[in-house]
């Protein structure tokens, strides 16, 4: 089968059985022609989803992978592409959540996993891959004095914050609206934008938000007041803006964090959990020129398998050893710290992340497709525009300002109440839906290249998306520009 799909009267037959009640249209609404479409080029994976919803809540074992009127089912993966359950090749912008700057499947990275499953998944024991793995860390990523691995950036950032309160006897923390640093209840609050005015946060009691103080992103002024006023125990800012750049950070205003909170001492976290080892081989503080006092990792750092880390000043990571000066110690098991699994693809990955092609190439990617797209949106003259920095592609819909001139065009002034909102439901898995017909699969309304992306990929892609188009307007969404 061909990986574009072009569609045409004859693939419109289809029956209601794959579109039960729960999900996007109602039982006694006829489905749109796009949804149509799409059950006819995926049956395996509707099929998949009806096991699924028996199973899991909403069928999913991720938020972000939850699709109306069904999630597509991949195979396997290699380089650039994903083949599905119904043996459809599709060009993969998700990378695995971002953790695949390589691709997929890197041979590297193959080889080194097959050759340390055979010889142990877990020892229960230290190792010396954990060393070298750490070792690698400390020579590309400029604030790394000491290392502690962890199985998720989700746990990294919850250890920063704890050593954070445990070395200054301090409980708040001031974090950027709209800054995503994992699920867990001390930051998960206001990870994305206001919905009615609030930040809404199910399950986070009152005494936990108390302690965490929301100012605007990229308001130095209002993160001095902060400072002033709730004398935190920590700033935390997620590397180049939230959401891997839905809201652009520049490197001069790390910059100026790093700054002010020297100057009032006060730890400054860096998350690199998204552009650590993806930006460049030194991370998003190599190209500021910072060094923060704690840094968090985790993704590309794994080289596609689970693990994360903290990585900073050897006095703040003191708190995790025995005996230390502070005397009290702060308590880190896990059991798959470091596993030689994850530690000997992290080895293999990092290795080639040092040489730096391999951030260059994503990059000069994503910046041609996001040329690319930009054109076809004038020429289709849409209410569509793609933005974003490294190897990110941001497409913001229902835009209607001033076209790119430059790839460092950001719109809507870089405001984030405009930029970082939330979107309709139904345009939003439609837009999904009408790539995935294309043969590309986007992640929600942003996408990220990698090493394996290639020229004929970005061809395919603005095919994609031009196909794209046509489906959202004959299916009445409000696409195009009123000039």
């Amino acid at each position: 089968m061909p990986s574009f799909f072009v569609y045409t009267a004859s693939s419109l037959k289809l029956t209601h059985s794959l579109f039960p009640a729960t999900r996007l249209m109602s039982t006694t609404s006829a489905p749109s022609r796009l949804q149509q479409l799409f059950a006819e080029r995926f049956p395996q994976s509707a099929k998949l989803y009806q096991r699924a919803e028996r199973v899991f809540p909403s069928g999913v074992t991720h938020d972000s992978r939850y699709l109306q009127p069904f999630p597509i089912y991949a195979d396997e993966a290699a380089g650039s592409r994903k083949t599905t359950t119904d043996g459809h090749s599709i060009v993969d912008y998700w990378m695995g959540h971002g953790a695949l700057l390589l691709g997929h499947s890197h041979p590297d990275v193959v080889t080194a996993v097959q050759k340390q499953v055979a010889k142990s998944t877990h020892p229960g024991a230290c190792h010396e891959l954990e060393i070298e793995w750490g070792e690698l860390v400390q020579q590309l990523v400029p604030s790394a004095e000491r290392v502690r691995f962890t199985n998720s950036g989700t746990e990294a950032t919850l250890m920063a914050l704890r050593i954070a309160r445990i070395v200054t006897g301090k409980a708040k923390v001031i974090k950027f609206a709209g800054h995503f640093h994992g699920w867990h209840d001390s930051l998960i609050h206001a990870s994305d934008g206001p919905h009615g005015g609030t930040y809404q946060t199910p399950g986070v009691t009152e005494g936990v938000l108390h302690d965490i103080i929301v100012i605007p992103p990229n308001d130095i002024a209002a993160l001095e007041r902060a400072i002033d006023e709730h004398d935190p125990a920590c700033v935390i800012h997620e590397g180049n803006g939230g959401h891997w750049g839905v809201v652009p950070v520049r490197a001069d205003h790390i910059r100026a964090i790093r700054a002010l909170t020297s100057r009032k001492n006060v730890i400054f976290i860096l998350d690199e959990v998204i552009t650590g080892f993806r930006v460049d081989a030194h991370s998003f503080q190599g190209v500021c020129d910072v060094v923060p006092d704690m840094t968090t990792l985790a993704k590309v750092l794994a080289g596609g398998l689970p693990g994360g880390c903290i990585a900073g000043r050897a006095d703040l990571l003191e708190a995790l050893a025995f005996d230390n000066r502070y005397g009290k110690k702060m308590k880190h098991p896990g059991t798959y710290n470091g596993n030689p699994l994850s530690a000997a693809a992290g080895i293999a990955a990092l290795k080639l992340v040092a040489t730096n092609k391999h951030n260059q190439h994503a990059n000069a990617m994503a910046a041609d497709l996001r040329k690319r797209l930009n054109q076809l949106f004038e020429d289709r003259r849409v209410r569509l525009v793609a933005y974003g920095d490294f190897s990110a592609i941001k497409i913001q819909p229902e835009y209607d300002g001033p076209r790119p001139t430059a790839d460092d065009f950001v719109p809507c002034n870089n405001d984030h109440r405009l930029l970082d909102r939330k979107i309709d439901g139904k345009l939003s898995h439609a837009f999904r839906c009408a790539l995935l017909l294309g043969g590309v699969d986007w992640m929600g309304w942003g996408g990220s290249t990698s090493s394996a992306h290639t020229t004929a990929d970005l061809d395919l892609t603005v095919k994609a998306y031009d196909q794209a188009i046509s489906l959202l307007s004959e299916d009445g969404f409000a696409i195009s520009r009123a000039d």
